[in-house]
């Protein structure tokens, strides 16, 4: 008997930051087997959770709540070891005297928002009021003492001589951890794998396909970077090649950081062990 399965609907987030991800990956050969929804990290985290989404890059604070039914993709990532330049957070007093200050967060993201207020609080132990904005950085300002962008938004926002501190908050956690930050990871969700194993190592192996040849010639991405949102070829290409899209032992241990930092903190309400892929569909637990 001939079993009609839906089609895995694959998230991809409306950032260049995955590009290398999807650039190449080759939609039309899957047929209708496959679909691609593209949404900002937190509309893909929450599709992930109502089970509208199957695989795709999430925040990995989103993992994080999720990691019950879910599994990691290994070797993909968006990652960084200290600078990433697209998580920004512009500020108009030394993140030392941020307390009891308004901080207005994006609406876009979650591990980046957590990833602030663990620095925040634990390495700074300063606790500001923190409220939700759209992600226009004047907008931001003329409410509150300081503004988190991500993405898109923080580059624009970066190439503007805006008058104030600017963090970089991968760099600002490298330099206090010493630990890489994996700012989203590849999840997929346990019964797609039980459902459709084949299928499942077919697109794990079509995205690692991308990202080789992506990051083997980046000037596809470069151009198209600079049709989008503009800049320059110099920056492009130092942009895609500063982010890391590994997820081996080195990322695992700082995203293990993370998590812990976050439980203990109260902004997780659970450890969260990193259930990984593979090709025997049989989860492995790191320590």
């Amino acid at each position: 008997m001939t079993i009609n399965r839906r089609p895995i609907r694959i998230g991809r987030i409306d950032f260049t930051n995955v590009w290398p991800l999807f650039h190449y990956f080759p939609l039309d050969a899957f047929g209708n087997q496959v679909e691609v929804m593209q949404q900002v990290p937190t509309q893909l985290n929450q599709a992930m959770a109502r089970g509208e989404i199957d695989i795709g890059p999430i925040s990995s604070f989103a993992y994080g709540q999720q990691a019950a039914d879910c599994l990691l993709f290994p070797d993909m990532s968006v990652s960084a070891y200290s600078h990433v330049h697209s998580i920004l957070l512009f500020h108009r007093k030394p993140l030392e005297q941020l307390d009891g200050v308004t901080v207005a967060l994006p609406t876009t993201s979650a591990s980046s928002v957590n990833l602030l207020k663990i620095i925040l609080k634990k390495f700074y132990q300063v606790e500001p009021v923190y409220v939700y904005e759209a992600p226009i950085l004047e907008t931001m300002m003329n409410m509150a003492d300081a503004g988190l962008l991500i993405g898109d938004h923080a580059i624009r926002s970066s190439w503007e001589d805006c008058g104030y501190y600017v963090t970089d908050l991968g760099a600002e956690w490298t330099r206090l951890t010493g630990q890489w930050m994996s700012f989203a990871v590849c999840a997929i969700r346990k019964k797609t794998v039980e459902e459709q194993p084949e299928l499942v190592r077919s697109i794990y192996e079509a995205f690692l396909e991308s990202k080789r040849k992506s990051l083997a010639d980046l000037t596809p991405l470069v151009r198209e970077a600079q049709l989008a949102i503009g800049g320059t070829s110099e920056y492009w290409h130092h942009y895609f090649s500063n982010l890391s899209y590994e997820f081996g032992p080195k990322q695992w241990a700082g995203l293990q950081l993370y998590f812990q930092y976050a439980a203990e903190l109260g902004f997780l309400d659970h450890e969260v062990p990193l259930q990984l892929w593979e090709d025997t569909s049989v989860a492995r637990v790191t320590e």
